[in-house]
């Protein structure tokens, strides 16, 4: 089978979603398909063609999402014209992809990592116009007519067949993640701070509740001078970074909140073995890798609960009673005095993803050949 995924990031792009596309790839090659990957170009050592085995990259030469929703049509024709079957994922890569296995009749597979609707109106750090337009540009991809979506998680599914989608048209298959790469081969090692210290790890994405947390901050100190936050996150938006390095400064937080950016894997997991809990307070998550990553490596979690984390979240935990400043300055207060709830701990195996993923392609493509 001849499969190609148009995919904004990609390897050696670092993130949950890179890296379950990649061991995807890597194991339909395996069982010999033949896998092209039209993607963005990361770093300028990257090259724009590269060949490994049964697998073929096509970068384009930049690495900009709007560029990529108008440009990546023109560099996926030529590939897609060749293939039994299409996958792409929500947002930018969407477009492209469907309009070019439209153009040659190619079945085309969406995975939709989350569907947002009226939660754009909500949303902090961006303007009216630009919420407007996100929203618009959503409700356009969910009328595409795709052969099949996928929900990376219940809440996913549900909210891609409020918004229409036929449910027989939808599949749910969680995210997975490989355990082994948190296996922790040298626990005597790992210390937690002497501090009691909560992180923050992740993108600075606007959903992910860093507002609430950054109002939350001068709380905690003031009730827990002895405890300090932790914020991994990188340097990119650099405007969104800089509302927070502003916030800090406004606040005298300099020394109690501590800014680290793009740490290798292998650091962010002792960052995070070596807190005494990870802050999730997202207005929305799809599936959240960052909770199911801190589940594995044993670390207790504070959760928004809001959308997919009422299904990932597990182990020891702490949820906000609603979704406000006030509720997570509780949940912090509670962390600190370790009133955590307990509950067994669900795994979400990477190569489960894969066998359902393989399972989906073959029923698309026999499809396709009795149509």
């Amino acid at each position: 089978m001849k499969i190609v995924f148009v995919l904004e990031n990609y390897f050696p792009n670092i993130g949950g979603v890179e890296s379950l596309f990649k061991s995807l790839v890597e194991s339909l090659a395996n069982e010999g398909h033949e896998i092209t990957i039209v993607t963005s170009r990361i770093t300028s050592e990257s090259l724009l063609k590269e060949k490994k085995g049964n697998i073929f990259i096509r970068r384009m030469p930049f690495n900009n999402r709007y560029l990529f929703t108008i440009l990546g049509f023109f560099y996926a024709l030529p590939y897609i014209r060749q293939c039994h079957l299409v996958h792409t994922t929500s947002y930018n890569a969407a477009v492209p992809a469907f309009f070019a296995a439209k153009l040659f009749g190619k079945k085309v597979i969406i995975t939709f990592h989350e569907v947002w609707a009226d939660l754009w109106n909500q949303l902090p750090y961006m303007g009216k116009i630009g919420k407007g337009a996100h929203n618009l540009f959503e409700q356009f991809l969910l009328k595409l007519p795709f052969n099949h979506f996928v929900g990376v998680s219940k809440s996913t599914s549900t909210n891609l067949a409020k918004a229409g989608i036929k449910k027989e048209k939808i599949s749910t298959i969680y995210n997975g993640i490989d355990y082994t790469e948190f296996q922790d081969t040298t626990p005597s090692l790992v210390q937690k701070q002497k501090k009691f210290t909560y992180t923050y790890f992740g993108r600075l994405g606007i959903s992910k509740g860093l507002d609430l947390l950054m109002e939350a901050i001068p709380s905690i100190q003031s009730k827990y001078p002895d405890s300090q936050v932790n914020l991994i996150v990188p340097k990119v938006p650099a405007n969104f970074l800089k509302k927070i390095e502003t916030f800090i400064q406004n606040h005298q937080l300099a020394e109690y909140v501590i800014l680290k950016h793009h740490l290798s894997f292998e650091a962010l997991k002792k960052e995070i073995r070596a807190s005494h809990c990870v802050i999730i307070p997202s207005y929305s998550e799809g599936f959240c890798f960052a909770a199911v990553e801190t589940i594995a490596l044993g670390t207790p979690l504070i959760s928004s609960d809001q959308t997919a984390l009422k299904e990932v979240v597990c182990g020891q935990y702490i949820k906000m009673d609603n979704f406000s400043v006030d509720s997570l300055v509780k949940a912090m207060e509670k962390a600190k005095e370790g009133k955590w709830e307990k509950t067994p701990i669900r795994k979400f195996e990477l190569k489960e993803t894969i066998k359902q993923y393989n399972q989906l392609y073959e029923q698309i493509v026999k499809y396709e050949k009795k149509g």
